[in-house]
């Protein structure tokens, strides 16, 4: 705790060269532990047990945030235009990155939300936590066929693995989501693709971009036009 303070003002006061800092993200594998250290937290930081946005409150306290979920839902819904209410989810994965949007996506009024992880127990713990009957951990082998829409939770792709899932839970009219970005189409969104060339695969620099948008906010009281920031992105990459 000690340590993580440290390491935080660090940041704050001088950690680039400038004074004054009001804030810094924390990604992956940190996001639970960040939660843990904070003095206190937003109520989706407590929901998701993650915290990727730290501030300072104006008594002098480490705040946690976590804008994953509302990020990844602000750009299923309105940057590609993709509907989570009464669609029929996957999730895959159940670390840092899937906690943090689960209960944002079941916000949106999905019919479903089946949550798989290679450690089963994980996701059951991790469902069993929210507490919410739309919402079942499923094992490989009990999952569904042609879901509406499939989100790649795990890091897998960073290290170029695939996920060991069936195909069939790929269908003409899914939609693909993989957390990972970088050039060119991800490995998860590629094998998307092999199960079936007319579904809609797409990677989570929006997700990156609107986070990030949400934790500006927080820090600054700003609001931020993202969609020629992820253009500009996308573009570079």
């Amino acid at each position: 705790d000690g340590q993580f303070n440290a390491v935080a003002d660090t940041f704050m006061q001088d950690g680039t060269g400038m004074q004054g800092g009001t804030g810094f993200n924390i990604t992956l594998p940190c996001k639970l532990d960040a939660w843990q250290y904070v003095a206190r937290a937003s109520d989706s930081a407590n929901l998701a047990q993650a915290v990727n946005t730290i501030s300072r409150s104006k008594d002098g306290e480490l705040r946690g945030d976590n804008t994953d979920g509302a990020g990844l839902v602000r750009d299923l819904q309105d940057n590609l235009g993709w509907q989570v209410k009464d669609k029929k989810v996957l999730v895959l994965g159940a670390g840092g990155a899937v906690s943090g949007v689960l209960s944002d996506l079941l916000k949106c009024s999905p019919a479903s939300v089946h949550l798989c992880n290679r450690t089963t127990a994980k996701a059951e713990a991790l469902a069993e936590r929210l507490a919410d009957s739309r919402l079942q951990a499923v094992s490989r082998a009990a999952l569904g066929a042609a879901y509406d829409l499939v989100i790649n939770g795990t890091s897998a792709g960073l290290t170029q693995q695939d996920v060991d899932v069936p195909g069939k839970i790929i269908a003409d009219h899914s939609c693909c989501y993989d957390m990972v970005y970088g050039t060119g189409v991800t490995r998860f969104n590629g094998w998307c693709k092999q199960q079936s060339s007319q579904c809609d695969v797409t990677d989570g620099l929006g997700m990156l971009v609107e986070q990030a948008a949400l934790a500006f906010h927080i820090w600054t009281g700003r609001s931020a036009v993202t969609a020629p920031v992820i253009q500009l992105i996308r573009q570079a990459l």
